[in-house]
């Protein structure tokens, strides 16, 4: 049942590792989109120049002047972003989720069952938060071992069980232990980032402010041209962007999974869990990036762009690895353990 260690610690260094990757990298994603987008501005102001012009080389020295001159500036604006949303980046995901912190006199049960689960894998107590709503659901925020964070929702502490509860605080502890919560941390902020320069980038073309101003209809249909290209370059860099994150969520989720049948050596009550989430995950009004964190993400696309696996194959596979069989179809039948101690 016990998943290898040298596995586990494989992938919390490729995590690391992948985290470094993505740091470095993603400024220079957005730099070529910047370069790009130039370029194609720089192309099509070429035009005017006559169909002999050296239009490749106009859109090059268009670029390159443009992220000389204005490159300081965009690499000042994202390292503002980023340090804010380094160090701030639990309260934002707090306030968007509108979740709230709670104390062990609070909620003495829960707060016991995640203490007793970071005991027993000698961590550091995470901070605990509540989101009121009825939906069934719960996840791990953080970039650092001071601002790690577990939420879990109401609703999941007056459905589930306490065996079942535990289960899915070991699942987010796995996260933390994993370092999958910081690696899509930083996924979220710098696909963010993306996000922001098309938006600011888009409403450039929209309102003209690159546009090469002329009254002929050669000229206006240029434009018309110059605002396809650019959208289409940004497209294509956010999507890669995004691919990129959903591909990193659906593979955490599988390990995160077996992470706390690890930890609880309870396998029935994890897949029992999942069975009762499945279908009342949805937390209203919460953004798609802090979904994305969640435990279960059912009303997001599916296939390539699904963020998680689904419920079905997640409980299939732990089934596999541990040779447990899968509980009853539904997960709502009524159990034999006494009432859930947090139902109010």
């Amino acid at each position: 049942m016990a998943l290898a260690a040298a596995g586990l610690k494989t992938h919390i260094w490729n995590n690391n590792l992948r985290s470094i990757i993505l740091l470095v990298g993603y400024p220079f994603l957005m730099g070529a989109i910047v370069w790009a987008m130039a370029a194609a501005i720089g192309f099509f102001m070429g035009q005017s120049a006559g169909p002999n012009a050296p239009h490749g080389t106009i859109a090059t020295n268009f670029a390159n002047g443009f992220i000389a001159q204005y490159w300081p500036l965009i690499g000042t604006a994202v390292a503002i972003w980023f340090i804010i949303a380094w160090f701030f980046n639990t309260r934002m995901v707090a306030m968007l989720s509108h979740a709230k912190p709670v104390t062990r006199a609070e909620e003495p049960a829960l707060y016991n069952l995640l203490e007793n689960l970071c005991i027993a894998r000698g961590l550091p107590m995470p901070h605990l938060n509540i989101i009121e709503t009825d939906a069934l659901n719960a996840f791990a925020s953080g970039v650092q071992r001071s601002d790690y964070t577990v939420t879990v929702t109401r609703g999941l502490l007056n459905t589930l069980q306490p065996d079942e509860v535990e289960g899915v605080l070991a699942h987010e502890l796995t996260h933390i232990i994993n370092h999958d919560v910081r690696l899509l941390m930083v996924c979220i902020i710098f696909t963010g980032m993306i996000g922001f320069v098309m938006q600011l980038v888009w409403s450039s073309v929209r309102y003209g402010l690159y546009m090469p101003r002329s009254g002929n209809n050669r000229n206006n249909g240029g434009t018309i041209i110059i605002a396809l290209a650019i959208l289409l370059i940004l497209a294509i860099g956010y999507g890669a962007s995004l691919l990129t994150r959903f591909a990193l969520s659906r593979r955490r989720e599988y390990m995160a999974d077996a992470g706390a049948v690890e930890l609880t050596r309870n396998p029935d009550a994890m897949m029992r869990a999942l069975q009762r989430i499945s279908g009342r995950d949805h937390i209203p009004a919460v953004p798609d990036d802090v979904a994305l964190m969640c435990i279960e993400n059912g009303h997001a696309f599916m296939g390539l762009f699904a963020t998680h696996p689904s419920i079905d194959d997640r409980i299939r596979a732990l089934s596999t690895m541990t040779g447990t069989p899968i509980p009853g179809a539904s997960g709502t039948e009524k159990s034999d353990n006494p009432l859930n101690p947090w139902a109010r």
